[in-house]
């Protein structure tokens, strides 16, 4: 069940100390270990910085940067850019990131991977503005996770590229929102891609009857996919069973798991 983090974890438990090679006066984040011999190039503390980070993919219009869903922010930044080891590629640096924040309970808000994105050059420069992040476009990632609480309006940013020269890099941002975030749903597309990835996904804060709009968003992540099948856990499990069935899910691809968990699991059935 949790080969995936198991064998990204695998890779940051040797934890690289900094090296002369960082950029002077950088530091890493506290809340993710860094990937093994990799090496600050870019940091950057601010104490209040205004971000627009996209929450589906991103293109330029009439010279007009277009996101799909968005959310914006003001708070506290700190940002690290990484580049990492030549035999090392900038996409399992971003696994094992996604591994070491899932493990603290961050949850997924949007997940791209390759042109799905949009163009490279855009999230380079007018969402991160940071030119060592320019690639190609078959080779980024972006992941935009919500902390757990009590940290709930803290937002990490992972973005990956690989630039032609073959030098990789993972760019790192966390941002503690000044006001409160409210509820932000992610994608179906992106809980459908973390479902695949890690073959689970744990909403915590699921702990009662079913909620019209998850139901909704669920299901509609499940039938994306329809030769999918997962169990569900959880105190209330069985009412969203239902919730799901009455949004279109059959009950086949639907099975009760025997874990009392809290809140609402899944796991996906090999």
């Amino acid at each position: 069940m949790r080969h995936f983090r198991l064998l990204a974890l695998s890779l940051i438990c040797w934890i690289s100390p900094a090296t002369s090679a960082d950029l002077p006066g950088s530091k890493d984040l506290d809340i993710l270990p860094r990937f093994p011999r990799a090496e600050i190039v870019d940091f950057r503390d601010v104490p209040t910085q205004e971000r627009i980070y996209p929450l589906g993919s991103i293109r330029r219009i009439s010279g007009t940067l277009r996101y799909e869903r968005q959310v914006d922010t003001q708070g506290h930044m700190r940002s690290v850019t990484y580049e990492l080891p030549p035999e090392h590629t900038s996409g399992q640096a971003f696994n094992a990131a996604l591994a070491a924040l899932q493990e603290q309970g961050a949850h997924a808000l949007y997940w791209c991977e390759s042109r799905e994105c949009g163009s490279g050059s855009l999230w380079a420069n007018s969402v991160f503005g940071n030119a060592k992040l320019l690639g190609a476009d078959d080779q980024q990632a972006y992941l935009l996770l919500r902390l757990a609480e009590p940290n709930q309006n803290t937002l990490v940013a992972l973005y990956s590229i690989t630039r032609g020269n073959r030098r990789a890099y993972l760019h790192v941002e966390q941002l503690e929102n000044a006001t409160d975030l409210g509820e932000l749903l992610p994608g179906p597309a992106t809980l459908l891609r973390q479902l695949r990835n890690t073959g689970e996904l744990d909403f915590a804060s699921l702990d009662g009857e079913p909620v019209d709009a998850w139901a909704q968003l669920l299901a509609r992540t499940l039938n994306q996919d329809t030769t999918l099948r997962v169990s569900l856990s959880g105190k209330y499990a069985d009412a969203w069973r239902t919730a799901l069935l009455a949004q279109g899910v059959r009950a086949a691809r639907l099975e009760l798991g025997q874990a009392e968990s809290d809140g609402l699991s899944f796991k996906l059935l090999r």
